[in-house]
């Protein structure tokens, strides 16, 4: 294949998937790894795609925003997609759960439709723990700095104190979803946190809606193979082969053709 060609074609797949591998790409166009290199180190310098280690990223899809943005502000984008992954979340808590519920608008959805009340809840969010007593739900808050923009309780005594426990399921928000980069949110203090809230649990799902995808916020906090992800659909083709990744939209579809 022409050098032009495969520059375009190059370009295509990382317009279309937001990032793409290197493997990728030598299986995609039948080429060496160092003559896709050469080509993505070429791309680089022209302007039209971030060369990262072992791939690259387009560069209108690559890097989320490095400061949180507001709650209030949050709760409004994709309502729809929380809703659904939230509903989908709660189902999964059975009876004598010991559940850990993250900070976050999506994680916070999840209380909206929970039923089970025999489980135990741990959370770092005030606003959830009022939320879940008030629902009927037996609920502990964890210790540490509290962080107004997220209203969330962050730091090194909270993800000190997450270590006491041994969560059966958790529910852990993200700011970004990442082939190379996994799952990622700004603030270091708060990576803390989801990184040791998926250590200590049993069945970790990591709940993100679409806009997460090909997002990479400051701080990694796990590997993109570390927990279950729970989405609605996946829509970038660089994450169709993942099998950790949980499609509410198809559980649906599933469930109303077997009702048929």
């Amino acid at each position: 294949m022409l050098l032009e060609k495969r520059l375009e074609e190059i370009l295509k797949l990382v317009e279309k998937n937001g990032s793409v591998t290197v493997q990728e790409l030598t299986e995609h166009l039948k080429a060496s790894e160092s003559t896709i290199r050469r080509d993505l180190y070429l791309l680089d310098e022209e302007g039209k795609l971030n060369k990262v280690h072992g791939g690259a990223t387009a560069i209108n899809a690559s890097y989320a925003s490095g400061k949180d943005v507001e709650v209030e502000y949050r709760k409004n984008l994709n309502r729809e997609e929380k809703a659904e992954i939230a509903r989908y979340a709660a189902s999964l808590i059975k009876p004598d759960d010991l559940v850990y519920l993250d900070a976050g608008t999506t994680t916070e959805r999840v209380i909206d439709f929970i039923t089970e009340k025999r489980a135990v809840y741990v959370t770092n969010a005030i606003g959830h723990a009022k939320r879940l007593v008030q629902a009927g739900c037996e609920a502990h808050i964890l210790g540490g700095k509290f962080k107004l923009s997220t209203e969330a309780v962050v730091g090194i005594e909270t993800a000190s104190e997450l270590e006491k426990f041994n969560f059966t399921i958790g529910f852990i928000g993200t700011n970004g979803i990442s082939r190379r980069a996994g799952f990622s949110t700004p603030d270091i203090e708060e990576a803390m946190v989801k990184r040791r809230a998926v250590i200590q649990c049993r069945r970790p799902y990591i709940l993100g809606d679409s806009g997460k995808f090909n997002q990479i916020s400051p701080v990694t906090f796990a590997g993109i193979e570390d927990a279950e992800l729970v989405t609605t659909e996946i829509k970038h083709d660089s994450f169709q082969d993942l099998t950790n990744i949980i499609e509410t939209t198809k559980k649906q579809e599933k469930q109303e053709r077997s009702t048929l």
